[in-house]
């Protein structure tokens, strides 16, 4: 059975986890109200995309 000769330092452990880390989600704002959105997808405050409307709101 093999054995590792010696221990890997904590800098040689982490390079293998680089491609680990978590990205931020890039977000723009809305043209229509103003509220935070994810990119290329519908506003979930307005309903939203590219100047349209595609998804109808609720009445509160």
């Amino acid at each position: 059975m093999a054995v590792p000769k010696k221990r890997t330092s904590a800098a040689r452990r982490d390079k293998r986890r680089s491609h680990l880390a978590l990205t931020p989600v890039n977000v723009s704002i809305c043209d229509q109200c103003g509220a935070y959105t994810r990119s290329h997808r519908a506003c979930p405050e307005c309903g939203y995309y590219k100047g349209r409307i595609v998804v109808k709101q609720r009445e509160k």
